[in-house]
């Protein structure tokens, strides 16, 4: 499958200045600015830089920014589902996976993460996959914006809504294992519906196994 990625930006006032929302971008541009410390949700902020180039260079892997004149602080990354996950079984060519959205704390209150999400899908591209994020309370920043659980997954959703993404059923049991947790998906309008229809039925692989374990049944 052929991908072709198309780059859109908005600029957002905020009380420090003019934060500019962009992508997609190549590892080679996003070298030309820091990546700020406070990105380190999912690990130290210069080993989570090196993840983001990378994936910028992989054929389907998208990376969009959110920064000020010379730092990134914010980001979100599309790529192909990983091979060891459920949502990799089929290798379907039409689903890409919001892998991780991060904004700095000093930056929050600004809809930076909607803007994210909102300048993603600005390419007329994106209507041809399925984009699914998978939401689990323990990545959740609790802490550091303290909100309770539920307050952080209706925060998460609205987000999520910005880009198009809404909840989804399934019985993954790493997102069945607490009722806070969810899968988020988008399905552009381009979709095939055989492609729609075996999304279905990754999201349901547990009754499917259950159901060939009971011969059919």
């Amino acid at each position: 499958m052929k991908h072709t990625k198309e780059y859109h930006s908005q600029e957002i006032e905020t009380k420090t200045g003019t934060i500019t929302v962009e992508g997609p971008l190549p590892s080679e541009e996003l070298a030309n600015y820091h990546f700020h410390e406070g990105l380190k949700a999912f690990r130290p902020a210069p080993k989570q830089f090196e993840a983001v180039k990378k994936i910028a260079d992989f054929e389907e892997g998208r990376i969009l920014i959110a920064r000020t004149s010379d730092t990134i602080v914010g980001y979100v990354t599309y790529l192909y589902p990983d091979p060891l996950e459920r949502w990799s079984k089929f290798e379907m060519k039409d689903l890409l996976e919001l892998g991780a959205i991060e904004v700095i704390q000093d930056y929050r209150g600004y809809g930076i993460g909607s803007w994210l999400l909102k300048v993603s899908m600005m390419d007329d591209e994106m209507e041809d996959f399925i984009v699914i994020s998978t939401e689990y309370y323990w990545h959740w920043d609790l802490s550091g914006t303290g909100l309770n659980i539920w307050n952080y997954r209706n925060v998460m959703e609205r987000m999520m809504g910005a880009g198009g993404l809404t909840p989804y059923p399934t019985d993954d049991p790493e997102i069945v294992s607490h009722p806070a947790n969810c899968l988020m998906a988008r399905i552009g309008s381009r979709v095939p519906q055989a492609s729609i229809d075996q999304f279905e039925e990754l999201r349901f692989l547990t009754r499917r196994s259950y159901r060939a374990n009971r011969g059919g049944l």
